[in-house]
């Protein structure tokens, strides 16, 4: 599995990069986590507010900055 953060280093990007480190961590230690910070890349995904969350290339949230909870959840539906 693969998760991107999509962001141009604002500080909610930054935020959500930290919460998915750990809910990674927490679910499963292998996940690959990586971040986009090319706008043009960024835009490649559709996403037009960030900072974004892609899950094995599916967007699964985009404008927010999600709890470590919530990315857990997304990762576990993710999973199925």
């Amino acid at each position: 599995m693969e998760i991107k953060i999509l962001g141009t280093g604002c500080m909610k990007c930054a935020n959500l990069e930290k919460a998915a480190i750990e809910a990674a961590g927490a679910v499963d230690p292998s996940i690959i986590i990586s971040k986009v910070s090319d706008i043009n890349d960024i835009m490649d995904y559709g996403v037009m507010m960030t900072p974004a969350l892609v899950i094995d290339e599916k967007v699964v949230s985009s404008g927010k900055v999600l709890s470590v909870e919530q990315i857990k959840k997304l990762i576990g539906e993710a999973s199925v």
